[in-house]
């Protein structure tokens, strides 16, 4: 299995679907091969990767309570790179039909290992709150990426959002760890930025990216086009910022893996 990582965060707003699209398509560019999984049931995930969320037949939603199997519902994206598991207010219906199924926290990863092998990275867009689909994910992955804007109110969040994180390290998925703090909508002007970044470099360490994701009018109009940024505009700040996180989590991965 490669590797899976959560992209969450309780707070709407923050960037997760615009990291989750854009980190995916930046992994594509290094040459891995990635899957997206979109698990929250506004769907936007599935819509900027230019897949018609109002037109599918089978969504994540059909994989998570077992009608088919995910690999009959994998799109690919022609023009990001990346295979989609797509998703539409469906998936709102699974979390009360999931509160009958037995084992109902381990869905997700249940279904990923029919692919077991034939990703080097999947990404899950979590829903903007901690619930049944959220844990789905958090059981499944093996990490969580945050993306967070510095600001006050955030921190207060990121604290239930990593107590969230240790619970299920207790009971459901003792492999779970904290990938990285990314900054989003970051402005180095806003005397604000720099307190939350100090406090977040104080009590997350290397945790926290060095990579920051700016205000980007390039980034935010690509959604709309059902494209990543990187297809969008690749020249486009937005863009390059992607590509530098990706650039930043394989270095990472690159010294983990030789003990450095």
């Amino acid at each position: 299995m490669g590797k899976i990582i959560a992209v969450t965060n309780q707070k709407g707003g923050v960037g997760k679907t615009t990291t989750s699209v854009n980190l995916a398509a930046s992994l594509v560019a290094t040459h891995r091969s990635v899957l997206l999984i979109d698990m929250d049931p506004q769907g936007n995930a599935t819509m900027g990767s230019g897949v018609d969320k109002h037109a599918l037949e089978r969504s994540s939603y059909d994989v998570l309570i077992g009608s088919v199997d995910i690999r009959d519902v994998i799109n690919g994206t022609e023009l990001a790179g990346y295979d989609l598991l797509p998703a539409n207010a469906d998936l709102t219906a699974a979390e009360v039909e999931l509160l009958q199924v037995p084992q109902r926290e381990r869905r997700l990863r249940e279904a990923l290992n029919s692919i077991n092998g034939r990703y080097d990275y999947i990404l899950i867009d979590c829903p903007p709150s901690l619930n049944m689909l959220t844990l789905n994910a958090l059981v499944a992955a093996q990490s969580v990426i945050i993306p967070m804007q510095c600001e006050y109110y955030a921190l207060e969040g990121l604290t239930a959002l990593v107590n969230t994180i240790e619970d299920v390290r207790d009971n459901l998925n003792p492999f779970l760890k904290i990938e990285g703090l990314l900054r989003t909508m970051y402005d180095p002007r806003n005397r604000l930025t720099g307190d939350v970044t100090a406090q977040l470099s104080k009590h997350f360490g290397d945790k926290l990216y060095r990579t920051v994701i700016p205000r980007n009018i390039r980034l935010a109009e690509a959604p709309s086009h059902g494209q990543p940024a990187l297809v969008y505009d690749k020249a486009s700040r937005g863009a390059k910022a992607y590509l530098a996180l990706a650039g930043e989590m394989l270095r990472r991965e690159e010294v983990a893996s030789v003990g450095v």
